[in-house]
Order: C-alpha cells, then sequence, then structure tokens
C-alpha cells in the first residue's frame, strides 16, 4: 500500500518495455507503486513509438495484425505480473491489467471466451482482465469471476455502470465460493475537460465535476460492500496547468481505493502533495455543485453518456490503429 492506514494503493497507468526493465521496479522498490493497469491507447504508444518491440515484432510476421499483438501484449503483462509477484504474494495489490479487445464490447460471449483465455495464457495469478462496464461487459464480470478470475471494470463514468459492476461481482463471487479481487475503475478528469470551460463562461466553479462525480460513485461502491471490490480511480492526469499535477490523485485520496495515475503525476504525488483523506465529500455538498451545473443548462447524465460513448471510441481507434500499423 502506498498509505497503509488508508488501505490506499497507486498503480502506474503505463506499460512499455524499456520501462518495465529500469524505472518501474524502481518504484516498486522504493515503495511508490504496488500495481499497474494498460490499455489499448497505452500499448499503441508504446508499441508504434517504441524502438523496444522492433525485434520481437520481426519474428511475428507470419502471424496475423491481432495475434501481433497479442504476443507483445501479452509478453509485457507476463514481465509486469512478474516483477510485480512479490507484492501480490505479500497481501500488497502487485496487479496488472490488460484488456480484452475493445470491439467485443457488445459482446458478453466473445468477451468471457477471451478474457479466460489471455488469463490462461497469461498463467499469472495477479493478471486482471479489464472489461468495459456495458451491458454486455456486466455478463462477462460475472462470469470471469465466478471463474475466479480478478476483473478491472472499466470506463465508469456514471452510479449506474458502478452499481450494475459491483453486483455483477458479487454474484460472481457467490457462485466462486470465495472472496475474487475486482476494481471498478471511474474516470476523473475527462468530465472536467468536457464541462470546464463552458462552467467557467457561466459562472460555475470548476474542477470539481469528476471530483464529486467521482466520489458520489465511490460512496455507493463502499456502502455496497462486495467481497474483494474496491473503487479505482482513473483518468487522473492534468491537462489544465492551472492544476497540480498531483490534483486529482490529493483530491481523491480514500480509504480502501486505488489511484491508477500517469508517471509524472505520481511523481508529483509522491514529491508534493497533501496525502490527507479526501473523501467522503458530504452529499449536501456534492448535490449543490450540480443543481449549479443543472441551472447552467448543462445535461449532466448526457455529457456522461457521450464520455461513455466517446471513451469506448477512442479505445478501439487506438486498437484498430495498432492493427493497421502491425
Amino acid at each position: 500500500m502506498y498509505i497503509d492506514n488508508l488501505k490506499f494503493s497507486l498503480w502506474a497507468d503505463f506499460i512499455e518495455r524499456d520501462y518495465l526493465d529500469n524505472e518501474f521496479k524502481d518504484l516498486i522498490n522504493d515503495g511508490i507503486i504496488n500495481g499497474a493497469t494498460s490499455n489499448p491507447a497505452i500499448f499503441k504508444n508504446a508499441i508504434l513509438n517504441s524502438p523496444a518491440y522492433k525485434e520481437q515484432l520481426a519474428s511475428l510476421s507470419a502471424l496475423t495484425p491481432k495475434e501481433k499483438y497479442e504476443a507483445v501484449a501479452k509478453y509485457d503483462i507476463t514481465k509486469a505480473a512478474d516483477i510485480l509477484k512479490p507484492l501480490y504474494d505479500a497481501g500488497d495489490d502487485g496487479y496488472v491489467s490488460i484488456e480484452v479487445d475493445p470491439f467485443l464490447c457488445n459482446d458478453a460471449d466473445a468477451t468471457i471466451k477471451e478474457g479466460k483465455r489471455l488469463f490462461a495464457e497469461i498463467a499469472r495469478d495477479n493478471v486482471m482482465i479489464k472489461v468495459p462496464a456495458t451491458e454486455a461487459g456486466y455478463k462477462a464480470m460475472q462470469e470471469l469471476t465466478a471463474s475466479g478470475i480478478p476483473v478491472n471494470a472499466t470506463l465508469i463514468f456514471k452510479k449506474e455502470q458502478a452499481i450494475s459492476c459491483a453486483e455483477a461481482f458479487a454474484r460472481g463471487c457467490e457462485r466462486y465460493g470465495k472472496k475474487v479481487d475486482t476494481v471498478i475503475s471511474i474516470f476523473v478528469s475527462r468530465v472536467d475537460r468536457a464541462l470546464d470551460s463552458i462552467l467557467g463562461e457561466r459562472g460555475v466553479e470548476v474542477a470539481l465535476s469528476g471530483i464529486y462525480n467521482t466520489a458520489d460513485i465511490y460512496a455507493t461502491i463502499e456502502v455496497m460492500n462486495v467481497p474483494g471490490c474496491r473503487a479505482l480511480f482513473a483518468s487522473t492526469g492534468v491537462k489544465d496547468d492551472s492544476l497540480p499535477a498531483y490534483y486529482y490523485v490529493d483530491e481523491l485520496l480514500a480509504y480502501n481505493s486505488v489511484n491508477t495515475a500517469p508517471i509524472d503525476t505520481i511523481k508529483a504525488f509522491h514529491a508534493n502533495g497533501v496525502k490527507q483523506k479526501a473523501l467522503p465529500i458530504p452529499q449536501e455538498v456534492i448535490d449543490e455543485h450540480f443543481i449549479k451545473v443543472k441551472n447552467a443548462g448543462i445535461d449532466f447524465e448526457a455529457v456522461l453518456d457521450n464520455q461513455i460513448f466517446d471513451g469506448l471510441e477512442a479505445f478501439k481507434d487506438a486498437f484498430n490503429d495498432i492493427l493497421e500499423t502491425l
């Protein structure tokens, strides 16, 4: 744990082969991170921009583009899992996530099949299969956890999504007969980036909508008390230079939670963050803010729906870019 008394974990939202061999190990040894996450956009940047993959890709010429991608991704995820294994053995998270093909987001059976296959082929207990929070995804989450497979539910922007994820995990754990570690990944800063320019023009305080929406969802997850299930705060990098780089880590510091952040954000938080518990936030404070958002003429539910759609499309676009290049 990054902060033991809060059961607060800090994971790196980054995967790249040279980094795994060097800085990743340093961050773990220094007690700064105790897990990692990946997604198609992260692998796109790594595979297409890093020279570390050229030799392996050259040996995979007989494979299809998706087979090439999976070979590269599984290699990196396996390497990360092995590096993190001592933490996992000590009960200190030690998880790394790999996402299923985002084009399967509306096909439960295909998602289940691919999730089980990836977990079996990587063959590491400390790997989480990442599944988007769609109707098909909820079915897959239940089936994967019922098979004892840790799951990272991703692209959560709405409370209803989080509830569906938690219910799926609860049913899966009940079928499995014991606790399975799971996280519900709530996306934060994307909400503020979508709204703040409008809110600022209309006199509503900015850089709060993502925080308050996330705090509301976190409280719901905690009340449900699903064994092994935690809120994970994602999309916590800062794009607004007026905010501290560690803003979305400090402002969401919470008991029994995870924050997965870019490396620069993690370093800034470690060096300068206040590191005091920030959640829960009183419900009346949250409600008051969203009344102001509504009075400013903004349909917040529609904004969140757009973010869910855009997030899925972004993962599909990144995955497609990888396949086209390979």
